[in-house]
């Protein structure tokens, strides 16, 4: 999905590094993640934090991702991509406790 044309996989120690960068980064991005969905929730009060998030999202997918892909393409339609973020949000959202590094390991891994 990304715009690099090179085909390796990625080596299973490089996978676990970056789950676990994720999982820490998470832990540290909790309170905007958590305000994130507070706002789509409880959308005509706090619309400005979602389609704020929602735009830098796309405004990056767009910049590092492929565009011409199916699935990128799915992610870039606004009609689907709002369900997309929210699982991805809560995914995340997830990852915050003592045993955030096997969830989010398991939930890649079922990917």
């Amino acid at each position: 999905m990304r715009k690099s044309y090179v085909t390796n996989n990625i080596k299973l120690n490089e996978f676990d590094a970056l789950i676990r960068i994720t999982v820490e980064m998470s832990k540290y991005l909790y309170p905007y993640i958590r305000e994130i969905l507070k706002s789509k929730e409880d959308f005509e009060d706090n619309s400005v934090i979602w389609n704020d998030f929602n735009k830098r999202f796309i405004e990056l997918i767009k910049e590092r991702f492929n565009i011409e892909s199916v699935r990128v393409k799915k992610l870039l339609n606004q009609a689907e991509n709002d369900e997309i973020i929210i699982k991805y949000l809560l995914t995340l959202s997830f990852c915050i406790s003592n045993r955030g590094y096997q969830k989010l390991k398991n939930f890649l891994y079922d990917f």
